[in-house]
């Protein structure tokens, strides 16, 4: 695994360390590619505020910072610029227009709301609503029709505690319109490392059933997290047994 696209930053609110150390543990661990990829400050009401993601003013220092950074260590890895970002319809078109203003390589999509953070639920908690899930579904790929992800971050998040036939009729569908967009899911390392519901075994081993791709990503929130896949005790066999290979990890982001 020589490429990681899913690094955090303390601005995010609920992550550790600084954007140095990553890029060292990245150097000691083999990795050719660093890409940063924050919780997007999003265009929220003024009455609203995010206790998860970084503030509009704190946009321009991530961005200045990395590009520093990126100087630095030209010689030795390949830092990229990006953020994880949701697909909320409400707010994407204004926040596409404030993203063109900055050198951004990439960015990836990250559903954890539907419809959005402000009116919405989380879709980490656990439920076993099928029309949650249906919702879950739908946004997620209409975020993926819009061309604009370089991959579809942690595509199981949605904690469904309902059937495997629920399940599979609307997660089915993710996977599908992944393979038809030509969009890699990621295998969410960090929430494997911390135990959370994602990456799942019904998910994943349907999806390499059908034909989708992969790829590999930290989800780094502390430094400690940008690893190898092997060093993560469970991961290799869960990959195995779901038949899943990942390469080098390397995709074309800019």
């Amino acid at each position: 695994m020589l490429a990681n696209y899913h690094t955090h930053t303390v601005r995010c609110r609920h992550a550790t360390g600084t954007e140095r150390e990553y890029i060292e543990t990245a150097l000691k661990n083999g990795f050719k590619i660093l890409g940063f990829s924050d919780h997007v400050p999003q265009p929220y009401p003024d009455d609203f505020t995010s206790t998860i993601r970084m503030s509009m003013e704190e946009l321009p220092g991530y961005i200045d910072t990395l590009l520093q950074l990126r100087e630095e260590y030209k010689d030795r890895i390949d830092i990229l610029i990006g953020f994880e970002v949701e697909y909320f319809p409400k707010y994407f078109d204004k926040l596409l227009g404030i993203l063109e203003k900055y050198p951004v390589d990439y960015i990836i999509q990250g559903q954890h709301n539907i419809p959005d953070e402000v009116e919405g639920f989380y879709a980490g908690f656990k439920t076993d609503d099928e029309d949650a899930l249906r919702a879950f579904a739908d946004q997620t790929i209409m975020g993926m029709k819009t061309g604009q992800f370089a991959y579809l971050a942690h595509p199981d998040l949605i904690n469904f505690t309902g059937s495997d036939d629920i399940f599979k009729k609307h997660m089915s569908r993710v996977a599908g319109a992944a393979i038809d967009l030509n969009i890699p899911l990621e295998i969410n390392m960090y929430g494997f490392l911390d135990g959370r519901n994602y990456p799942c075994d019904r998910f994943f081993k349907m999806a390499s059933e059908m034909g989708a791709s992969f790829i590999m990503g930290c989800d780094a929130h502390r430094p400690d997290v940008v690893r190898q896949p092997e060093t993560i005790p469970g991961l290799p066999e869960f990959l195995n047994r779901n038949n899943i290979y990942f390469g080098d990890n390397i995709i074309v982001v800019r």
